[in-house]
């Protein structure tokens, strides 16, 4: 067995401040590496995600990307797609079409492009969303503790372009960072809708720091629960929840999360041409360098 190490970087995605966004790792060259030696390494990096760039099984895209938790692989996930295509320009590659990069992954071909400031935003696949049941509604409430839920402008719903969410509107950012939702409640409902984890949402005022505060809990296969620091697919659906119900907070918004943890995510919503969402951010270079080969 080849002992040649494996290329990667550990990224900070949706900020610009080091260490107070997403981390990402970004493994170059994959193609070699087999399906339980990514997740080996997933496990290992011990990441939300880990990214295996690979060779495109299509000429329409630029690479294959393949996104692995520590327990299981997914079709698609936001801050590992602008993590990735950030490590990739970083490293000398050079996009077929300028300023654009198109991504193959499990959810299909995702267009990322990149912006004048540095930053790059991807074009959010589309989002699935389903109401829930009136005792699913019940219980939602029940496990989440509190009275400041929307219920009635927009209730609880699930949203899937990938990685899917169970959405939850809340009256205050304060309501958002504070909220303690009974545990065991929390994953039961989140298990019976078959959704990955909570995500809340609450407007800010005009002068706030960001139109929106966003804070993510997540359920893993396992019911060990955490809160993702900066989401990307999350706020992609949120964006496409906004427009199905007439509702976006305008044609460009910005999002604060990972207030309750301490990080100072940043993320860039705009609503384009033919309606198309774009998720956008900063991405920092932390770690770059290589490993042995499981």
């Amino acid at each position: 067995m080849s002992t040649r190490p494996v290329r990667f970087k550990q990224v900070d995605v949706f900020s610009q401040t080091p260490f107070k966004g997403n981390a990402l790792a970004v493994v170059f060259d994959a193609d070699g590496l087999s399906d339980s030696q990514m997740q080996a390494i997933a496990r290992w990096t011990n990441l939300s995600e880990t990214t295996f760039v690979c060779q495109p099984t299509d000429p329409c895209s630029d690479y294959l990307v393949r996104i692995f938790t520590p327990a299981y692989e997914l079709p698609f996930a936001g801050h590992p797609t602008l993590g990735t295509a950030h490590a990739l320009i970083e490293s000398g590659y050079r996009p077929r079409q300028p300023g654009r990069l198109v991504q193959q992954c499990g959810a299909g071909h995702i267009e990322v492009a990149l912006r004048d400031d540095g930053s790059m935003a991807f074009a959010a696949p589309h989002a699935r969303i389903a109401p829930l049941g009136v005792d699913d509604l019940q219980a939602l409430e029940a496990a989440l503790r509190s009275d400041e839920i929307d219920f009635v402008d927009m209730a609880p719903c699930c949203i899937d372009n990938g990685t899917p969410w169970l959405a939850v509107g809340l009256a205050t950012p304060e309501a958002c960072v504070s909220i303690a939702p009974d545990p065991a409640a929390m994953a039961r409902i989140v298990q019976k809708v078959g959704m990955t984890g909570l995500a809340f949402y609450a407007p800010h005022a005009p002068s706030g720091p960001a139109t929106l505060e966003v804070r993510c809990i997540v359920i893993d296969s396992e019911f060990a629960i955490y809160e993702d620091p900066v989401t990307g697919s999350a706020n992609a659906g949120l964006a496409c929840l906004f427009d199905l119900h007439g509702r976006r907070p305008g044609a460009r918004y910005t999002v604060r999360q990972g207030t309750a943890i301490g990080r100072e995510g940043r993320v860039a919503v705009e609503y384009g041409e033919n309606g198309a969402i774009w998720i956008g951010g900063h991405s920092t270079t932390l770690v770059d360098g290589t490993f042995q080969r499981p």
